[in-house]
């Protein structure tokens, strides 16, 4: 449940650490940029300036300054770049566009992702999760991180392209997945601020993984342009394709390969990590579990979950839910100034790098009480602490929000529903932590022995 908050309060951002000369706080940021931006919250306050090497940086961690950031970012902010790994994979996709440009790309991939076409992947998505789970027995260790990540992988390439891609999955896959970690190193080192020209290890495994991803992405696209069948077709390849906008202008080949890669990325990573995170919370919550047992049974009765079910299954949304709010898969999201920015009254120099992060914010205990704690009856329609609007963003918000949100809660939901009817996962108690790169993800693997499911649980 969300409420609204007291009037603004006025945005005076204070001075943050020094750090070193030259580096800023780079160092600290870059040795675990969680902690660092949680401390520079509670020990300077809701907006705190603070410096990446040469780059005035600005932290913002109440919910209202965070919600005129979003509100503004398509006016006075731009989208923040991240490095030159970050342009390698999504070239000039929706994420980096801005202005009119950006809004003919908005236009022309939200019919995409709309609900006719998040209900038509529906039973991809638990066909994928059954898939998997009919390969495991019951005892067996599995590694939770690579088990949900081949899931979603496949989810995607069905769900973007239309079907299994064969031999060819394994590389692509492959590919993508050491592209998002060389963006990930990238983005909390000083990678950030080399040339285009260092080739740094990272660099090189990314510019090797680049020509696969690309080779495989316009073959696919030159085939579908060769059959006269894409206009039936409910692939997010096809409906990229086949998109025109207001001027009757179609996609390029090449902006298409762009919009198909930065899906591919952000929706398996995301989503991956989302099931991680909820499974590893699950096995150490077993009231919470018993519950959405409860739930499965009541409403599905062993059949598989249809998008039908998916408003019905509200204890499982609120489990997702307060998941994505203990561990969010985008745990920060910067945004760079315009001349003429303002926020909270205050003028914000141009080029300064403005920041809001999830983790911050979702472990703040005044939106949150004991925001360590995974709780998902906070999401309850009368609970007693409403949450304000802008304390819970795992997919950003305004009008450069998340265009897969709904399509990536779908997803996670359906997935858990279809895995949690047929397993229990126990996860020995461990202090798991998360590691911050372009995605949260654990720092460890997650090992878990699946417990085959009777029916009476």
């Amino acid at each position: 449940m969300l409420s609204a908050l007291a009037p603004q309060p006025p945005l005076d951002p204070v001075r943050g650490p020094r750090g070193l000369p030259g580096a800023g706080n780079l160092v600290a940021f870059g040795k675990d940029p969680l902690a660092f931006l949680t401390r520079l919250r509670d020990d300077f306050g809701d907006a705190v300036t603070w410096s990446l090497g040469p780059l005035r940086n600005v932290l913002l961690s109440h919910p209202q300054h965070i919600a005129e950031l979003f509100a503004a970012r398509e006016s006075t902010f731009d989208i923040a770049e991240v490095g030159w790994a970050f342009r390698q994979i999504t070239g000039q996709s929706l994420i980096r566009s801005r202005g009119a440009e950006w809004q003919r790309k908005r236009a022309l991939l939200q019919p995409a992702v709309r609900p006719r076409q998040v209900r038509a992947h529906a039973v991809t998505m638990a066909d994928c999760a059954g898939s998997a789970a009919d390969r495991w027995h019951d005892g067996q260790q599995i590694d939770v991180s690579d088990e949900m990540s081949g899931i979603t992988q496949r989810i995607v390439v069905r769900t973007l392209f239309g079907n299994d891609l064969g031999e060819q999955t394994g590389p692509l896959c492959a590919a993508v997945d050491t592209a998002v970690r060389a963006v990930g190193h990238e983005l909390r080192s000083i990678g950030l601020f080399l040339p285009d020209w260092v080739r740094t290890p990272y660099r090189r495994r990314l510019l090797a993984a680049v020509p696969t991803v690309d080779a495989e992405v316009h073959r696919l696209i030159r085939a579908r342009l060769e059959t006269s069948d894409a206009e039936e077709r409910d692939d997010l390849l096809s409906r990229l394709l086949v998109a025109k906008d207001e001027q009757g202008r179609a996609l390029s080949p090449q902006e298409v390969r762009d919009e198909a890669v930065g899906l591919w990325a952000a929706g398996h990573e995301t989503t991956s990590t989302a099931l991680t995170w909820t499974l590893y919370l699950l096995s150490q919550a077993p009231a919470v579990r018993a519950r959405l047992e409860a739930e499965l049974a009541a409403v599905l009765n062993g059949r598989p979950p249809a998008v039908e079910d998916y408003e019905r299954l509200a204890w499982t949304r609120q489990i997702v839910k307060e998941a994505l709010r203990c561990y969010p898969p985008v745990w920060a999201v910067p945004a760079t100034a315009r001349k003429g920015a303002v926020l909270g009254g205050t003028p914000i120099r141009a080029g300064t790098l403005v920041w809001c992060s999830q983790w911050v914010t979702h472990h703040d205990p005044r939106w949150f009480p004991d925001p360590e704690v995974f709780r998902p009856e906070r999401w309850d329609p009368d609970a007693p602490d409403p949450v304000p609007d802008h304390a819970w963003f795992p997919f950003g918000g305004g009008p450069r929000g998340c265009i897969g949100s709904r399509f990536a809660q779908v997803e996670v939901a359906l997935v858990l529903a279809t895995l949690a009817q047929r397993f229990r996962f126990e996860v020995p108690a461990m202090d798991v932590r998360p590691h911050a790169a372009l995605f949260l993800r654990p720092s460890q693997p997650i090992l878990a022995t699946v417990r085959k499911r009777t029916s009476a649980g």
